[in-house]
């Protein structure tokens, strides 16, 4: 839990509720739409598909185009029974995407001369394991080697009832490490915690508060509360879970301070893009602290981690991206930033047991953000294919004739009846035989589909395999 890429969707279908949802989808509360008529109709769409395909009770969404606020609105219900329209207004949990604002309160830190990336933590906790080790950068970016005291996805008994910081700390902190610092990247929301008690020794206030005087004041973001201390509850958004492929059911919830550092906000999907726009702006922090964030810390072997500090940094679309999931009973969350786009896409979903929050991000993804290099490549093939005339100066010599007139007829029929593209997510990527592999997955209205090609190195197809998707 307290993570964003640690469960896979589950399927199903409440079918009451989705009825309900597809009712109610276009009444909520809005911001004035900055995306054109047409963009906004393919984004209700496709987020009343994905809400109907994941059952989710709702989600909320906001989008940032050419760096400023240019979409929210929520669609679904904010409460099942008795039923109760979502709103853009109301609050969700937004989970381990608290971890960049724990991540900048260091930071914040840092630029005022009070601590650096490279102390060691024992210059607060000298008791904790190889607290002379392990350094505030590694806490941040999940290379300390300090056990996750929360990796399961479901609310354990113990944790119903209240904690504290330091509990969670000596209990986790003080076990042998799962590995020496900085050589191996594995998800501790243990490092998390440790670096949000630092924010308080070093700061002299609680987490919140720094926060609220360094962050949400001045980026005007005046729906976040502290989720851990005092839960969200109606009318704000209500939490839902399910039990196997039963049906949603209001989640249970966290003790007090479980969530604490790791995952303790709650704020509208408007505020979280607003923290959004900052960080494409570079306006609260330093250069050299932004750098650090967005920066992907090498591990001792020179390996790429994949990890800033608070944030994912890959390419998604061919896109620079930060990105970051989120999940605690019943919520989850997807934030994805394009800094060179102007760009970012912010989903919360009231539901721990769908993808719906991925889902929608990837569609609007799709939507908006034309992919690039390869994946634009297979996006025009798998256009074509479905028109049955694929560009042909797209494929090399041995893949032009595994596409005989039979082949292409018989692709054109499969793709036609999965309905439009709604998005295509990569899957990975990898070298062999002189050739790159990519993998996509391929959301249509109807069902999806996983393509797996192989690309030459002058950027040509050799290899497009089209095949059902498990999901």
């Amino acid at each position: 839990m307290l993570q964003g890429n640690c469960r896979a969707a589950l399927v199903g279908l409440f079918l009451s509720v989705a009825s309900a949802m597809s009712a109610m989808a276009d009444q909520d509360r809005s911001t004035p739409s900055g995306l054109s008529p047409e963009v906004a109709r393919q984004i209700d769409q496709t987020v009343t598909e994905s809400l109907a395909k994941t059952g989710a009770p709702s989600v909320s969404v906001a989008i940032v185009m050419d760096g400023k606020l240019a979409y929210a609105k929520a669609y679904g219900l904010a409460q099942i029974s008795p039923a109760r329209p979502a709103s853009a207004e109301y609050r969700y949990a937004i989970a381990s995407n608290s971890k960049a604002f724990t991540a900048a309160a260091v930071l914040m830190l840092v630029d005022q001369g009070k601590m650096s990336l490279d102390d060691h933590v024992s210059r607060w906790f000298p008791d904790l394991t190889s607290a002379d080790q392990v350094t505030v950068r590694q806490l941040l970016s999940h290379t300390s080697g300090y056990s996750d005291y929360w990796p399961q996805d479901y609310v354990m008994t113990p944790m119903l009832s209240p904690t504290t910081p330091e509990a969670i700390i000596d209990a986790w902190a003080r076990k042998p490490l799962d590995y020496g610092p900085g050589e191996a990247w594995q998800y501790s929301n243990t490092g998390y915690v440790i670096a949000a008690r630092i924010v308080e020794k070093v700061s002299g206030q609680g987490l919140y508060d720094f926060l609220q005087a360094h962050v949400f004041k001045p980026l005007h973001m005046s729906s976040v509360v502290d989720n851990d201390q005092h839960r969200i509850m109606a009318p704000d958004t209500v939490p839902y879970t399910r039990l196997a492929l039963g049906p949603s059911r209001p989640a249970p919830r966290e003790g007090a301070g479980w969530m604490y550092g790791a995952g303790e906000l709650a704020m509208t999907a408007s505020d979280l893009a607003r923290w959004d726009i900052s960080i494409i702006d570079r306006s609260l922090m330093s250069k050299t602290a932004y750098e650090a964030m967005t920066r992907p810390v090498a591990l001792k072997s020179g390996a790429d981690s994949g990890y800033g500090l608070g944030l994912f940094v890959d390419q998604s679309g061919g896109r620079l991206t930060y990105h970051h999931g989120g999940e605690v009973s019943g919520f989850l969350s997807e934030n994805r930033i394009y800094p060179d786009d102007h760009a970012a896409i912010v989903v919360q979903s009231s539901s721990d047991a769908a993808s719906a929050q991925k889902d929608v991000a990837a569609r609007i993804a799709f939507v908006l953000l034309p992919p690039r290099g390869e994946d634009a490549t297979t996006r025009r093939l798998l256009d074509g294919l479905t028109k049955g005339a694929p560009e042909r100066s797209l494929m090399t010599a041995n893949l032009g004739d595994y596409f005989s007139a039979q082949a292409v007829s018989d692709a054109q029929k499969a793709l036609v009846a999965l309905g439009p593209l709604r998005a295509l997510v990569p899957r990975g990527k990898a070298l062999r035989g002189g050739m790159t592999y990519r993998g996509y997955h391929a959301v249509f209205a109807k069902g999806a589909a996983e393509i797996s090609t192989y690309f030459t190195s002058d950027g040509k197809l050799e290899q497009f395999l089209i095949e059902q998707a498990g999901d």
